[in-house]
């Protein structure tokens, strides 16, 4: 229902904080590690509102990333809104994504809450699927290097919203990273290269 919310932080608690939005209403959001943002600050929070029998709780993320992967833990069976805020808490998406990529179940059990049979889990349920948030933040699961021209890093997103798998983008990307180009320049070239 909700995207995101344009408001003033006016408190930071160890679980969550309030942002109080244009309107005056002050919004209760948990949040992975509160600290992260700064009181009396202007802010863009993404969030997500999550529906349960007897409550409605609102989750906020620093970015649309961190928003996509909250989402995309929660589809492991096994993992709440609790867990996967912790997972994302630890600040190792990287190290996430490098570890569903490479079937390395052990390393995922240094999560807060990620015990060896949820580990296996998390990769069972996400392999193949964290390739777009992968791309999106500038990792590939291979290297999980981060790249540094912002058209080229939303060039690939965008090749993975068309439906190319993070193999066929990995196999280009340094060919693409050689030249500077927009993102529009960037998109033309790899497809050229990936239809050919």
């Amino acid at each position: 229902m909700y995207e995101y919310i344009n408001g003033l932080i006016t408190n930071i608690y160890p679980a969550y904080l309030v942002i109080c939005d244009r309107s005056g209403v002050g919004y209760k959001l948990y949040v992975a590690n509160p600290y992260r943002f700064e009181q009396n600050v202007e802010s863009h929070v993404y969030i997500e509102q999550i529906v349960r029998e007897n409550e409605i709780t609102l989750y906020g993320f620093i970015d649309e990333n961190e928003k996509i992967l909250f989402n995309k833990l929660l589809n492991v069976s096994g993992i709440g809104p609790k867990s996967a805020l912790a997972i994302i808490a630890s600040d190792d998406a990287q190290g996430l994504v490098q570890a569903v990529a490479n079937d390395d179940a052990t390393y995922l059990t240094q999560f807060p809450g990620v015990g060896k049979k949820t580990a296996q889990q998390i990769v069972l349920d996400l392999k193949g699927k964290l390739d777009d948030l992968a791309v999106s933040a500038g990792l590939t699961p291979s290297n999980a290097q981060p790249t540094t021209n912002p058209s080229l890093t939303d060039a690939l997103a965008a090749l993975t919203s068309l439906g190319y798998s993070a193999k066929e983008i990995a196999k280009i990307e340094t060919q693409l990273a050689t030249t500077q180009d927009t993102t529009d320049g960037y998109i033309r070239a790899a497809l050229k290269l990936l239809v050919n």
